[in-house]
């Protein structure tokens, strides 16, 4: 089985063209979701004692697997945050597997590691962290939010058994708008969740943050701010919620899985004032840094606080000593770790920063083109004026039934994919524009389903 044959080469050369095909392909495949009843019937029975052979394996996948997938790098992929990595980071993402890179230590992966290191310093620059800042890539924001905040409360801790306080419950501070993986955090760490309301501009301030803080009846050792909120794009108040976490010493976590990129944009830099003081930020290459899935930049202020709640011990790992440059499996819950931001720092590199900065702020037009185009629709309203890359709209007269029918027929006649989401109670129709590809025409072209 681990043989390089003729057999081998031949499927290699057919799955390498194949992958060139797809890099290239113009238009893009939308694809389409089937049924697990219509995938059993395409594919059949696949495994099997004698195997099926690398050739039909390589056939399914292309004739059935592939069709059977949404292309989230797809121009008129509009849901959710969509995906749209370069072409040289998805090639680097070839090179991260056929070289059978392990990324959790320095020992093992010292070359690979330091690379990422370059990428993620660029990151915390952008944020204008300090130069000892420092982190790892995880698989997703959900990861990064939950590693940051194990690392919080480990200091919290530290903290209360040296005052000698009488322990109370730990508390995680959001806002009502933050994205579900806090909750889902603080689920897996078993603390409490104070949720703040926001301010009429949709945000998380210092002193709503002040307020949640002496009334709540939990120790609130970390408040999560979001660079981005997902439903809306929103950028809650970041400096006067680190100067309320200051107050109150509490760890000061920002959520930029999707939004944070825009700290690379100049038109919406000045949005993201404040970050510089987070004690740790998450951000996504995969989403609007133009990476490919799964990675996810966690940065510490002070990198030995995360290692000091994250570092694993066992004797088998005793080579993996303190003294190491750099160990990624120290700062997040994971050992076992893909070098997931190699590919990330494969495109910085190639492609260079100016280009990152072009393509942030291109997303950014053709999303402030399409608020002006909802807003001169008489059929049209659009909700709020976008902050980042988020326009939420409606259809005057539709019920939700309406907007349901709609989003499905434009997926089935492979238009595209926009999904309606809630805001102020009401459903409403989200689209997030992060992909560079994605033109005015593109949005015209879905708009147009709404006559």
């Amino acid at each position: 089985m681990h043989r390089y044959t003729d057999d081998t080469d031949h499927v290699a050369r057919l799955l390498i063209e194949l992958a060139r095909w797809r890099i290239q392909v113009d238009p893009i495949p939308l694809g389409h979701p089937l049924s697990p009843q219509e995938l059993q019937q395409a594919m059949g029975a696949t495994i099997t004692g004698g195997g099926i052979g690398g050739n039909e394996a390589l056939r399914i996948f292309r004739d059935v697997i592939a069709d059977a997938t949404l292309s989230i790098d797809h121009p008129r992929y509009l849901a959710f945050v969509p995906c749209a990595p370069t072409e040289y980071s998805i090639l680097a993402d070839l090179l991260v597997s056929s070289f059978a890179i392990y990324g959790g230590s320095w020992l093992e992966g010292a070359g690979a590691v330091h690379a990422e290191n370059q990428a993620l310093r660029w990151i915390a620059d952008l944020a204008g962290m300090p130069a000892g800042a420092g982190g790892c890539f995880v698989a997703g924001g959900t990861n990064g939010n939950l590693s940051a905040l194990v690392a919080a409360r480990k200091v919290a801790r530290l903290r209360r058994d040296a005052s000698g306080a009488t322990p109370r419950r730990w508390a995680i501070l959001c806002s009502e708008t933050a994205h579900s993986s806090v909750h889902a955090a603080a689920n897996v760490m078993d603390v409490d969740i104070v949720t703040s309301p926001v301010d009429e501009r949709g945000l998380l301030t210092g002193p709503l943050v002040d307020a949640a803080i002496r009334s709540a009846t939990s120790d609130v050792f970390a408040v999560v701010a979001t660079s981005g909120t997902t439903n809306a794009g929103l950028v809650d108040e970041l400096d006067s919620i680190a100067l309320a976490c200051k107050t109150h010493g509490a760890w000061f976590h920002v959520d930029g899985a999707y939004g944070g990129a825009g700290l690379v944009a100049p038109s919406v830099r000045a949005l993201f004032n404040g970050i510089e003081h987070a004690d740790s930020f998450v951000v996504d290459p995969h989403k609007w840094l133009f990476a490919p899935f799964d990675c996810s930049a966690l940065l510490y202020r002070d990198p030995a606080l995360g290692r000091a709640a994250h570092t694993q011990h066992a004797s088998y790992l005793e080579p993996l000593g303190e003294d190491d440059p750099w160990n990624p499996s120290d700062f997040a819950i994971h050992l076992t770790r893909r070098a997931r931001g190699l590919a990330f720092w494969f495109s910085l590199a190639a492609e260079g920063s100016d280009a990152y900065r072009d393509a942030v702020e291109t997303t950014l037009t053709v999303t402030r083109a399409a608020a002006e185009r909802i807003r001169a629709l008489p059929h049209l309203e659009l909700v709020r004026d976008p902050v980042l890359s988020v326009v939420l709209f409606r259809r005057r007269g539709w019920s939700d039934d309406q907007y349901a029918t709609w989003s499905d027929t434009l997926l089935r006649n492979g238009t595209g994919l926009v999904v309606p989401t809630q805001y102020d109670g009401r459903c409403t129709l989200r689209m997030c524009i992060v992909n560079p590809r994605t033109t005015f025409d593109d949005i015209d072209t879905v708009l147009r389903t709404l006559d």
